[in-house]
């Protein structure tokens, strides 16, 4: 004898720590901006115009998210841009 199986789907709420985090890059007084895209194209491989735009996006906003993905890898890519100089920090993500 099998026990009754309600068919409807139970959803899980997702906990923050399924979301993805974030590394940002802030603005600083300090790095020159041809310095900061060369990091973002160094490190992460983006290509100039990609490393450009969230150089310009820290510049004019102030911050830039520039990874983003399981707190792990976040908190190795802020230490890496920590290394490089950069004002960097990890946040839980909003998504």
């Amino acid at each position: 004898m099998t026990p009754d199986v309600d068919e409807e789907l139970v959803v899980i709420p997702r906990s923050s720590l399924d979301k993805p985090w974030r590394t940002i890059v802030w603005n600083d007084p300090v790095n020159l901006m041809d310095y900061v895209t060369h990091v973002f194209q160094s490190y992460f491989g983006y290509p100039h115009a990609r490393a450009h735009e969230l150089m310009l996006q820290v510049h004019h906003d102030g911050k830039a998210a520039v990874a983003t993905g399981p707190r792990e890898d976040v908190e190795r890519h802020t230490e890496a841009m920590q290394e490089f100089g950069l004002w960097a920090t990890s946040d839980p993500g909003t998504e």
